[in-house]
């Protein structure tokens, strides 16, 4: 999967098509992420030691990798992510994410 955790995406399907956010989440096996706002649900809480009231909380559920896309902040749009090796100083060769439109690099990814 191209898109890693703290990597900043827009929604292209969906009812929250548009939104530009940030993944909190990610699931290689069953390729879904969770996107900070997005998919919103209200899960039914049992009241429990720590939480003695209970009650219902809302938060984010996964949504299908394909239905992201990456975003270029600096270009202000999308673009698919891609692969380039690139040597560093010692003569060892990294491999870096890039955007395919722009060729810059991918910030973010995993903090």
């Amino acid at each position: 999967m191209k898109i890693k955790k703290n990597d900043t995406v827009k929604v292209i399907t969906g009812h929250y098509k548009g939104t530009i956010a940030e993944v909190t989440a990610v699931f290689p096996k069953s390729e879904k992420v969770i996107v900070e706002g997005v998919n919103m649900i209200k899960k039914h809480i049992k009241p429990t030691q720590a939480n003695p009231e209970g009650g219902i909380v809302e938060k984010e559920a996964p949504i299908h990798v394909s239905n992201v896309m990456a975003y270029d902040s600096k270009n202000k749009t999308t673009s698919r992510v891609g692969f380039k090796n690139e040597t560093n100083k010692k003569g060892e060769e990294n491999k870096i994410r890039v955007y395919k439109k722009s060729g810059n690099e991918v910030k973010g990814g995993k903090k």
